[in-house]
């Protein structure tokens, strides 16, 4: 949850730099969050939600570099990563 939620961080910044319109930045935070699923992924103990964290990695770059195939929006990710937000809190 904290993994996600660390993630989920990063991709607001990413988002907020995409709305300025400054690419130097945007790239930047969208490159430590692929950083922070990578180490997710390699994570043992992330054995059960693999699948769903090598998905959601999939569908964020898509986002984020791709052709956006999948038609994610903005809000999409922010509603998916406050759900890994407040569980972690909850958690503390």
């Amino acid at each position: 949850m904290v993994q996600l939620a660390n993630i989920g961080s990063e991709v607001e910044r990413a988002l907020k730099w995409q709305v300025k319109g400054n690419q130097f930045f945007l790239s930047q935070a969208v490159d430590r969050v692929l950083e922070l699923f990578n180490l997710t992924i390699a994570d043992s103990k992330n054995k059960k939600r693999l699948k769903e964290i090598v998905r959601a990695r999939e569908l964020l770059a898509d986002y984020f570099i791709g052709a956006n195939l999948y038609q994610t929006t903005a809000k999409d990710w922010q509603k998916y990563f406050y759900n890994f937000n407040f569980a972690s809190r909850l958690d503390t």
